[in-house]
């Protein structure tokens, strides 16, 4: 990758964090070989189940960008993630500009729909979102409309396919 297109893709991540605060994911598969030292960086891990070990999103240690990020314990799921945006920056299918015009587009969105959602600090706005969405009265269909859009936007503009699952 270029330099200019590497400092171009930390601008858009940095300006984005739709994967660490929550928005995007609920949680981040890890290595076994990495919970001990990725708990130690501050982030709540999840042991329980070999299929689920991970950490919590919110990311404790995302605070408007990733305070860990120059870490040798950088989780590798973290590292490995890149949304669409980031990859179409590139491959060059699209500009700075544009990407970061989508990840503004998603941010106002998801304002939007933040205050209608109940207030948690220990429950991600994803969740939030699908327990508010599982709520199809005719009080709550505007809302659940504007949230299916958002959903189908994080899956034409982020790539997140699973987003219900």
């Amino acid at each position: 990758m270029m330099e200019s297109t590497n400092s171009q893709t930390q601008a858009l991540c940095k300006a984005c964090g739709l994967c660490c605060s929550g928005h995007l994911f609920s949680w981040v598969r890890l290595d076994a070989n990495e919970l001990d030292k990725v708990e130690k960086l501050g982030l709540r891990v999840v042991r329980d189940d070999p299929r689920q070990r991970g950490f919590l999103q919110p990311c404790p240690v995302w605070d408007g960008t990733c305070t860990v990020y120059a870490s040798p314990d950088y989780p590798r799921s973290c590292k490995k993630y890149k949304c669409r945006q980031f990859k179409t920056l590139v491959d060059e299918k699209a500009s700075l500009s544009d990407a970061m015009e989508e990840v503004r587009q998603a941010h106002e969105m998801i304002r939007e729909l933040e205050n209608s959602l109940p207030s948690s600090q220990a429950v991600s706005f994803r969740e939030r979102l699908l327990t508010k969405m599982e709520d199809r009265s005719e009080e709550n269909r505007e809302f659940y409309e504007k949230a299916l859009r958002l959903v189908s936007y994080f899956e034409d503009f982020f790539g997140v396919m699973d987003f219900f699952d």
